[in-house]
């Protein structure tokens, strides 16, 4: 391959092959960038010219990153956030924040009585004007990674335990406990749990020598199979008040209540913007931990 050196135009195609790696493959970012799957193509093919090595392996068996690919995402990352990192900071400088603060969180926790990130979005509103929010709902799994790959700067979801590399603020205590069907409470020791990669489910599992049932992606996958009153599962006490007034749910008498810091989290490594500690600042006015 003919080596050159990089143009505007190659930083744009790293932009590409950077939300293709995230997409994990060509089809899936063809409508996030709204480009063709050709136009996709050239972009990593000149990409591929310029650095001399092949980034990605894409054909019938799918599309993966070879080991050069993998080193070329983790450094263009790290060159585009420099990049979008000029604004922010000249603009910090003169006073005023600016960029775009991304925040991932886990579903459902606006429910609970005692989060107030609504109240931390408004009054970050109203003293960062010009800063702007793209907040996400992944799962537990998907949060941890999003935040290793730097594709959220705070991660807001349960602790379970402490991870070396970082940095946790507490903000509220989720519980959580076992629900079944109200029809089907006196049968709830003979029914298989839901499966859902948490460890508090793993811990259900082994503690409670339950049986395990079919797997959920998601708090409503996981209500649908108990409400189906085929299934126990573990849902939060906040969430599963929502179905109160009609009566469809019961807690399980014989289950225990699970508690959950539901905290703040960033990498410690990450230089944190001007907008993430205004942001952290709110949070810790808005929150107490019981």
């Amino acid at each position: 391959m003919t080596r050159s050196e990089f143009s505007e135009r190659d930083l744009r195609s790293l932009r590409i092959f950077c939300a293709v790696a995230q997409a994990n493959g060509f089809a899936a970012a063809e409508k996030q960038l709204n480009m063709s799957k050709a136009s996709i193509s050239r972009h990593i093919r000149e990409v591929e010219e310029t650095l001399g090595a092949r980034l990605c392996e894409r054909g019938p068996s799918g599309f993966a990153l070879t080991l050069a690919g993998k080193v070329a995402l983790d450094l263009a990352r790290d060159a585009i956030r420099s990049l979008e990192r000029i604004q922010p900071e000249i603009d910090a400088v003169r006073g005023v924040l600016s960029g775009t603060l991304s925040i991932g969180m886990v579903e459902h926790i606006a429910s609970d009585e005692g989060c107030h990130l609504p109240e931390v979005l408004a009054a970050l509103k109203e003293q960062a004007p010009d800063v702007s929010v793209e907040l996400r709902v992944m799962t537990f799994n998907e949060l941890d990674l999003a935040l290793r790959e730097r594709r959220v700067q705070v991660a807001i979801r349960g602790m379970y335990r402490r991870e070396a590399g970082f940095q946790y603020l507490p903000l509220f205590i989720e519980r959580q406990a076992l629900y079944v069907a109200r029809r089907k409470l006196r049968a709830a020791s003979t029914l298989p749990l839901v499966y859902r990669d948490q460890p508090f489910v793993h811990e259900a599992l082994n503690t409670l020598r339950m049986q395990r049932g079919p797997s959920a992606s998601g708090l409503e996958a996981v209500a649908m199979l108990v409400l189906s009153g085929q299934y126990v599962g573990l849902l939060p006490q906040s969430y599963a008040g929502s179905f109160a007034k009609r009566q469809a749910l019961a807690e399980v008498p014989s289950g225990r209540v699970y508690e959950n810091t539901i905290s703040a989290i960033i990498e410690i490594s990450r230089p944190v913007t001007r907008a993430l500690e205004l942001f952290l600042d709110l949070v810790r006015q808005h929150h107490r931990v019981e």
